[in-house]
């Protein structure tokens, strides 16, 4: 029986559950002002009692009367708003159909006049675990999601690499995990527009809940509708960088009593240019320099990217609803171009010779990813069981042509190299999962679940070497390699609050099987290891406005399938970049005592934070043979600590601000060829982002967002200080239906960096000079039911219009 069979079989199963139904009620009402006059397209939000979990919404009539239909005996919360009247909560017990009669809002104290006012700025959020940065309505949803994940606190974006203090988060979007390496995540989410998303979580110690390799989860919490009806948008983005390049897309939502679709397509047509300065000192046997290489290299890419994703729930009653999700990522044309000149001197500084290597690969990338939910709600409040399946195909190949010309001293032509490799990968992954939640009196919680997945890659790679017009296979750098891995895990975590104490606390085992085979090396190495990882979260109430927690988490970070295939790609001749299947998973464990006061405006954190076998990718300099080897290997140990400070307050009305500083000292250890060595940096991460709102209606938005790095250290190479800027200006047009942008980023040119290596007989250093620097403009049109976002009420013969989003 194939493993996708077992697969299906674990899900039927856990699909097979006998359901208890009640018998369906109503609820329904007439929503008036003090003057008894109806109020038409309030908005009604069905919550539960317990733990104020969104059920559905619907909006008032012509005549002010909503109805929820189909409603399961219990206790609930029905929240009713309208713009320019204070917020009512309501509590029912429902056993059977109930009409509530009237309900009336009183108008609230802040005076409108005609014109309802809407407040966008973002809202900072710290928890004990996690940073909510919620955007919407803000300036920054006029951007792509990277666009907002660069502006989030705490989140730094260097080099195209995602990091969350000097580690790599997983991604979720609404807590499914996405499948897909670094590269592919960031073409992803600068597809995706902003205009969708409610708030990114930064959830610095997810529960027991998340797979033991989150050790530092960002979710991307998304929009999603309370009404019913049909809504949809249109945008377009120009950038000016180096070179021009834009994106255009669509998002489209509908509701109705049983079905909630979303879906958002966009196209990507870029040219990016980057350019970097290399100094290589080779050193002899007393670490003098023998000869140096000083490359200048120019890379511009090409693509041509479409971005698929969409959002299927069915309700099929009160209790049970059925999702189907998905992520595609299609790059049919994807062209990497590197254009390299080095000059080669000997230890005298004497020009000894010069070579152009040109590299010229043309890819093509398919990621398409399915997930298959459903959740079952049992008669008791908060108590549910959800079931997941995921599949990911990922189709890759490159066809790469290098071709190197080599020149002596005075420019007289010596001799010229040329190669051909074709690599072609397939990976397939499997997940099938159940989470079962179980409440416990009225401040108590049991969760507990399974997961089991399968990961199967296949690679190749065949390289022709090209002499006198002929191609002849290389038989060194021809291989093909396999890696199967099989994880089984299983979780329970308990929560409970009490009057001043809340407790989060949780163990997760997961046994990982592996196996790669590499055709080249005929070797097969497994490994089968078991671990596991508690976590917990302990907060405490000193009083209304201020808390003190700690929090413990353990988790792994596996080598991904790139690092560990032992393929080797030539850049040039004498750079090469190549895996190891030799790499140890990372043991990571983070702890943290903190302090949240004036209701969350400060906090302040000291943690601690240890990596045992940390990855890396470094440049290897061989000393014998004048090469550069990245290749990421193991170090034996890091240790972190740090002090935390973040503030959240409004300078105006319109202007709030957001501050984050970190001070934090990093100690790499580890030991190359029998010496041990150590190395250790303080540093500095800083964020000060600033947002106003102008004009009456609030209508133009500006953010203005620095965040400054100091020089720090990441693998025993530094890295020198950097300061990334942007300005972020939209404006409402059209009633509100449509927006205009404009991004201006790394304003003052200083988001440019040096990475340097020297340590033990490694002496080298790389100048990026990144596309960083743009212009972009961008327009977006909203149509369909306004109703879903917009509430409407005729006063004095006058339309006011309300803007704010309902979403939860």
């Amino acid at each position: 029986m194939t493993r996708s069979i077992k697969f299906a079989y674990i899900f039927c199963a856990l699909l097979s559950v006998t359901f208890s139904y009640g018998q369906d009620q109503t609820i329904s009402g007439t929503v008036e002002d003090a003057d008894k006059l109806p109020i038409a397209f309030a908005n009604v939000i069905l919550m539960t009692s317990q733990d104020s979990t969104i059920i559905k919404g619907v909006s008032t009539n012509e005549k002010g009367r909503f109805l929820f239909d189909k409603i399961k005996a219990d206790d609930y919360v029905l929240k009713f708003s309208f713009i320019g009247f204070s917020d009512l909560h309501k509590q029912v017990s429902i056993t059977q159909s109930v009409d509530l009669g009237t309900i009336v809002l009183r108008e609230s104290s802040q005076e409108l006049d005609e014109v309802s006012i809407l407040i966008k700025r973002p809202t900072l959020k710290k928890e004990a675990d996690r940073l909510v940065f919620n955007i919407e309505n803000t300036a920054l949803i006029e951007g792509n999601i990277f666009d907002v994940l660069k502006n989030t606190p705490g989140v730094l974006v260097l080099d195209n690499s995602i990091q969350v203090k000097n580690s790599k988060p997983t991604v979720y979007i609404n807590d499914k995990k996405v499948q897909l390496d670094t590269a592919e995540l960031i073409q992803l989410l600068e597809g995706s527009s902003a205009n969708n998303i409610k708030a990114v979580e930064v959830i610095t110690n997810p529960s027991a809940k998340y797979d033991a390799s989150s050790g530092t989860v960002i979710n991307i919490v998304m929009s999603k509708n309370l009404v019913t009806g049909y809504r949809g948008n249109v945008f377009a983005d120009f950038i000016q960088g180096v070179f021009p390049r834009y994106n255009a897309g669509s998002s489209h939502f509908f509701k109705n009593d049983h079905i909630d679709f979303f879906a958002n397509y966009s196209y990507a047509h870029d040219k990016i240019n980057r350019d970097q300065d290399d100094i290589v000192n080779y050193l002899d046997d007393t670490n003098a320099i023998d000869e140096i290489f000083k490359g200048t290299t120019n890379r511009n890419t090409w693509s041509k990217t479409h971005n698929f994703n969409f959002n299927f729930d069915y309700t099929i009653d009160a209790n049970n609803t059925l999702s189907l999700s998905s992520n595609i990522l299609v790059l049919p044309y994807f062209k990497y171009k590197i254009n390299n000149k080095t000059q080669v001197f000997n230890g005298n500084q004497d020009l000894d010779y010069m070579f152009n290597a040109n590299n010229l690969s043309d890819d093509e990338k398919y990621n398409l990813g399915f997930d298959l939910d459903y959740i079952h709600r049992f008669k008791k409040a908060g108590e549910k069981l959800a079931v997941n399946a995921h599949f990911t195909t990922f189709n890759y190949n490159r066809n790469q042509n290098v071709k190197s010309n080599y020149f002596d001293a005075d420019g007289s032509f010596l001799d010229a190299t040329a190669f051909r490799t074709d690599n072609h990968q397939d990976t397939h992954i499997y997940t099938a999962k159940a989470d079962y939640t179980l409440p416990l009196g009225e401040s108590a919680t049991l969760e507990l679940g399974a997961k089991g997945s399968h990961i199967k890659n296949v690679s190749k790679i065949t390289q022709f070497d090209q002499m006198d017009g002929n191609e002849v296979i290389d038989p060194n750098n021809t291989d093909a390699f396999d890696y199967d891995e099989t994880i089984a895990a299983g979780y329970v975590s308990f929560s409970k609050d009490w009057d001043k104490l809340s407790l989060v606390s949780g163990l997760r085992a997961e046994h990982t099987a592996t196996e790669s085979t590499s055709v080249l090396d005929e070797t097969v190495k497994s490994k089968n290891y078991l671990e596991w990882f508690p976590t917990a979260s302990l907060s405490y109430a000193l009083s209304d406005k201020t808390s003190v927690y700690t929090n413990y988490k353990r988790s792994i970070q596996r080598p991904n399938y790139q690092n560990l295939n032992p393929f080797q790609f030539y850049l040039n001749d004498f750079v090469i970049v190549t895996g190891s299947p030799e790499l140890l998973p990372v043991i990571v464990d983070h702890a943290v005592l903190g302090t949240s006061l004036a209701q969350g405006t400060f906090t302040l954190e000291a943690y601690y934070k240890t990596y045992t076998n940390h990855i890396y990718e470094l440049p290897y300099q061989d000393n014998v043979e004048n090469m550069l080897i990245y290749t990421p290997i193991n170090l034996n140990k890091i240790e972190e600590f740090g002090f935390d400070f973040i503030t959240y307050f409004y300078v105006l009305d319109n202007w709030s601000i957001y501050f984050v500083t970190s001070f934090y000292n990093t100690k790499n250890e580890s030991e190359f060829e029998g010496i041990k060595i150590e190395r250790d940096q303080w540093s500095n991460y800083s964020v000060l982002s600033n947002d106003f709102t102008f004009l009456k209606d609030r209508s133009l938005n500006l953010n203005f967002n620095l965040t400054y790095m100091s020089k720090s250290i990441s693998g025993f190479r530094e890295i020198q200080d950097l300061l990334m800027s942007e300005l972020t200006v939209s404006k409402s047009i059209l009633k509100s239906k449509g927006s205009i942008s404009l991004v201006v980023a790394d304003l003052f040119n200083t988001q440019n960096f040096d990475i340097s290596s020297r340590y033990l007989n490694q002496n080298s250093a790389t100048f990026y000079d990144q596309d960083t620097r743009y212009i972009k403009l961008g327009f977006r049109y909203k149509f369909g039911n306004t109703n879903l976002e917009t509430n409407q009420r005729q006063k004095s013969q006058q339309e006011t219009e309300r803007l704010e989003k309902t979403g939860n």
